[in-house]
């Protein structure tokens, strides 16, 4: 009957945890099973308190499928250890730890004496800029130690206790918080290889001529000095599409000036001013990307 009811405690706090966080699985461990959640939305900042034990929480490609994996988890340990695995990587949390997860790669996070974290849900597309599509270290645990992981800490803190976060202040905080970590996450080499020189003159170019109607693929081979197919296969090489990326960075461009547009500002307006030439075709795809049409995103942040 003990088991039966663990078993019922384990389904219900896993449900409880594909709500919040998206699909995840989960098999007991050895000892206790202890499973809470708690569940924070204040503005942009979307937190999941985890406390647990007894326990593996995992994503295979079965649960990113079913699933977003339009995220990552930044991961605050505040109490007890947590064993995370992503990319062939597996490291322990401390307390007073952060780490990464993304959530569109398989992971493993694993507490087997009582612990309590937050992971703090990060859209995609903030990494992105902030990374620049430069590889970043998942799983990797950054010491409670390093200046920039104290002070993220200390934000998430005081952006936690703030009820009166706007939509605008609460993402400036998501992207100052990954902004603080970056230069931690981020591979660190001696010199950077050509190809990945080259990706970045790519990406600069794009942003460059963001407004541009010449921006196309062929184009931008053309500028750089390579072939259409050595230029697709660059991006590839990331997990990206060049039309697509094109368009999203667009998209980030069109929510930049929506969070300052007046109400008498027409949206198609402003679509049209990044590329956008139907209405219809920027609304889709911007709520596509964003979760809300281009008007209850300005209205968000009016």
């Amino acid at each position: 009957m003990a088991c039966a009811s663990e078993r019922e405690k384990l389904e219900q706090w896993l449900a409880q945890i594909n709500q919040a966080c998206g699909r995840f699985g989960a098999r007991p461990l050895d000892g206790e099973f202890i499973g809470e959640l708690e569940t924070s939305y204040a503005r942009s900042l979307k937190l999941s308190a985890v406390t647990a034990a007894g326990v593996n929480l995992f994503r295979t490609r079965q649960e990113i499928n079913q699933g977003n994996d339009a995220w990552f988890y930044t991961v605050f340990q505040l109490a007890g250890s947590a064993d995370v695995e992503q990319d062939d990587r597996r490291s322990r949390l401390n307390a007073g730890d952060i780490t990464l997860l993304d959530a569109s790669r398989p992971c493993s996070i694993a507490w087997q004496q009582k612990s309590r974290q937050i992971s703090l849900l990060v859209p995609r597309q903030i990494v992105e800029q902030q990374c620049r599509f430069q590889e970043i270290r998942c799983a990797l645990p950054l010491s409670r130690t390093l200046p920039t992981v104290q002070l993220s800490h200390r934000l998430l803190q005081e952006s936690m206790g703030n009820t009166d976060l706007s939509d605008s202040e609460s993402e400036a905080a998501l992207e100052a918080m990954i902004c603080l970590l970056r230069p931690a996450f981020q591979q660190r080499e001696p010199s950077q290889p050509r190809k990945e020189r080259l990706f970045q003159r790519v990406l600069a170019l794009i942003d460059d001529h963001i407004q541009s109607e010449a921006l196309r693929p062929e184009w931008i081979a053309s500028e750089i000095g390579v072939s259409v197919r050595s230029l697709y296969r660059m991006f590839a090489d990331k997990g990206l599409v060049v039309a697509q990326y094109i368009k999203n960075r667009r998209l980030d461009r069109c929510a930049q000036v929506l969070r300052a547009a007046s109400d008498d500002e027409k949206l198609a307006g402003i679509g049209y001013s990044w590329g956008f030439a139907d209405h219809s075709h920027f609304s889709t795809a911007f709520k596509q990307r964003f979760g809300v049409s281009p008007g209850e995103y300005r209205r968000r942040f009016r």
